[in-house]
This record gives C-alpha cells, structure tokens and sequence, in this order.
C-alpha cells in the first residue's frame, strides 16, 4: 500500500469537517510520455480531503448566532489611531469605541480599510481584535476582518479571531490575484464552517464584482449572516426579495438603502465622527431633510480614498493624534478648511469628542513609513 493510500485512509473519517481544497494531478505515463507521435491527454484532477482539521470549538454558550448578527442596524468600520511611533494609540481607540457605543452603534469592524488593516501585520490584527472584544464585547459586537485574497491567511486569521472571542467574521472576494467564480465559491466555503460572517462585495478595491450567483450558492450555510454590498440599490433589492440580509456600504446610498430597498443597515465610515445622527437615520424612520443633511460630510469623506479623509477629521476633532501610516498622508489645507466649515454647518455638538475643531496646519501631522 502506498503512502499517499495509508495517509488519505487515516484522514478519511475526518473529511465531513472541510471542503475539498487540495487538487492532485495525475502524470503522463511514461510511454504516453516518449511516444511523441501520440496524442496528449489533459490530466484529471482528483479531489482529495483536507488533511488539515478546523480549528474551532464548539462551545456555544458565550457565541453569538448568525441572527444576532443579522439584527446589526448600524455597524461602524471603526478607525485605528496610532502613537508617535507607529504602534496602536490604545487609550485613543478605546474612548473611540466608547463613543460609538454612547452614540447607539451596534458593531464595530475591527481592521477592516477604514481601520487600515491592510497596513497590519496579523499579530497586531488578532491582537486588537482580542482587546476589543475583551473591553467591549459585552456592549457591541466586535466584527473582526479577518478577509485575505489568500485562502490560506483567511483561514488561519478566522481560526485565530474566533478563537479570541470576536463575534463574526467580515470576508472580502481574493483581490488583485483574482480568481474564478468557482474559485471565489471554494474560497468562500473554506471560511464559513467557523462562524457568523459577513461577505463584503467592493469591485472598486477588489477588481472584482462578487455576483449574485456566487452569493446564492453559498445561501444555505447556516453561518451566512449577510452581504456588505456596495454595488447600488438593484443588488440590494435583488438579495433582500430573496430574504438575504445586506448591508449598505456606500454611506451616502444607504438611507435609501434602508427605507426603499430592504437594507437591514450600513457598514458605515461616517458614522466615526457622528454616531448617534447615523443611528437616527436608520432607526426612526424615514428622514430626506437629516440624509440631504449629511451628504456633504459623506462627500467629503471619501474625495480621496478611504481612510484619508476620517483620519484627517478625527485628527482636526481632536480625538486622535495627527499620526499617519503611510501610505496614507492628510487632505490638503483647503480640504481641512472646509471640514471646519461642514461641523459647523452640521453642528459641533453632533460631532464626538468635546474640543473645538481645528484646520490644523501641515506641520502638524507626523506620517511614518516604519513601525
């Protein structure tokens, strides 16, 4: 008997726990292989089991189920503020958390874009994904992006952040190195066995539409807590006539999202800076006059990519220190002049945090490129 025979005989009875994600290719043989004068044959490929076991618990008492997560209304993608070296300004992001809770969010995405966990390692990730669930899990759900566009690192980073305590996991398609749909239904099945998630869809950062037929035949997994979508509204009305759950992405559509299209709620970055008029926005019906309201904030937001523009605000608001990572640098002066001028417009006293709002100069904010 051969030892791939022994090896797959031995993991045999453990090949219910995962989808099938090694691919063996069979050879040539050898006389196929010196009679040139034969045709080539493609190779099969055979499926195998994982070998690898999930490394999850079962112990539910203290989990949170997929309705749960379901239920979220406002969800904010909650920045992370940094020290003068670098390294994460913990006291910063916890009044941060604080003031979300105060402010009537839901959850919180833990190093998701907005908390840059692009420019993370993943022992700084799993780290402050574990310190917020450790501080605030019995007050808001800590959603943890534990998304790669390898299927490797998602798993392994999901294993970690539910072993920690984080309450679902948010899951972005592989970007850059696309895949097929097939290859994104494979890499999506990887990831779901281990708890509540959330597929977030972004084709302007990933490269890559997710389609609806990627999400219907992941539908049934009892794990599937939703779509973050940021396509527009005819996605969102085709998933919630099906009965999936979506939430807005696109801060600026999703009021109308809400209240014209089914969305349960938002993933919101504007809700950083004024929590509680978000909450208002989705919770008490529907309100054109506080959305027309808001427009202007949400636009500039997101003139550059984001998180340029929170961070910048966050910094002139006073709750966090003027500290970039680069690649990310502050919007220039005119820009900080006219958040000064929308806080106003909007009213201070709607914004978090309790210092007056300052323009702040150039020189005021420190960029590291080593941390």
């Amino acid at each position: 008997m051969s030892i791939a025979y022994q090896q797959f005989s031995a993991f045999k009875s453990y090949s219910s726990f995962d989808k099938y994600s090694v691919f063996q290719f069979t050879r040539p043989s050898s006389t196929t292989a010196h009679n040139r004068g034969s045709r080539w044959i493609a190779p099969c490929a055979a499926i195998i089991p994982n070998f690898h076991l999930p490394m999850r618990s079962f112990e539910v008492k203290n989990r949170t189920s997929t309705d749960d997560i379901k239920s979220l209304r406002l969800i904010t993608a909650i920045k992370t503020p940094y020290l003068p070296d670098g390294r994460f300004d913990l006291e910063a992001y916890d009044d941060l958390v604080n003031m979300q809770i105060e402010g009537g969010a839901d959850g919180v995405i833990v190093g998701g874009t907005t908390g840059e966990g692009q420019l993370m390692s993943w022992d700084e990730h799993i780290m402050l994904i574990g310190h917020t669930i450790n501080c605030f899990g019995a007050s808001i759900k800590v959603i943890g992006n534990t998304g790669s566009n390898s299927t490797r690192e998602a798993v392994h980073a999901t294993e970690q952040g539910f072993a920690v305590g984080m309450h679902a996991a948010l899951h972005i398609n592989p970007y850059y190195g696309k895949t097929s749909l097939e290859g994104m239904v494979a890499h999506f099945q990887c990831v779901l066995p281990m708890g509540p998630t959330i597929i977030y869809n972004v084709p302007s950062r990933t490269g890559q539409d997710i389609p609806p037929r990627v999400i219907h035949s992941i539908a049934d997994s009892p794990n599937l807590a939703g779509i973050k979508e940021c396509v527009g509204h005819d996605r969102v009305k085709e998933y919630t006539k099906n009965g999936i759950t979506v939430w807005s992405g696109n801060d600026d559509e999703c009021h109308d999202s809400r209240w014209d299209h089914g969305a349960t709620g938002v993933i919101s970055v504007t809700s950083n800076l004024v929590p509680g008029l978000m909450q208002e926005l989705l919770l008490k019906g529907k309100n054109p006059s506080l959305n027309k309201k808001l427009l202007p904030l949400m636009n500039w937001l997101f003139c550059e990519p984001n998180p340029i523009g929170v961070n910048t605000a966050l910094a002139q608001l006073g709750v966090i220190r003027p500290i970039f990572r680069l690649p990310y640098v502050p919007l220039p002066l005119a820009k900080r002049v006219e958040f000064v001028n929308i806080v106003k417009d909007i009213g201070r006293e709607n914004f978090i945090g309790d210092k007056d709002v300052q323009v702040l100069e150039d020189d005021d904010f420190m960029l590291v490129g080593r941390y």
